[in-house]
């Protein structure tokens, strides 16, 4: 099972402009149930904030824009 927020994830957008490559994706996203390690499935499901830039493991990646 995916995540369920993995259409509407910004870092989809990143990936799709090359500024991405799709390990992440692999790693969280769409690894049985290691989604739930995700810090922006995390932040997400309590209704915080979190930057579009904010990778899976919590890290922003300033070079996302």
């Amino acid at each position: 099972m995916a995540c369920k927020w993995l259409d509407y994830c910004p870092l989809r957008r990143f990936e799709e402009q090359g500024k991405l490559d799709d390990r992440w994706k692999k790693q969280y996203c769409e690894s049985k149930d290691n989604w739930k390690n995700c810090k922006r499935y995390q932040m997400e499901e309590k209704g915080l904030y979190h930057s579009d830039n904010m990778m899976p493991d919590g890290i922003i990646n300033e070079k996302l824009r």
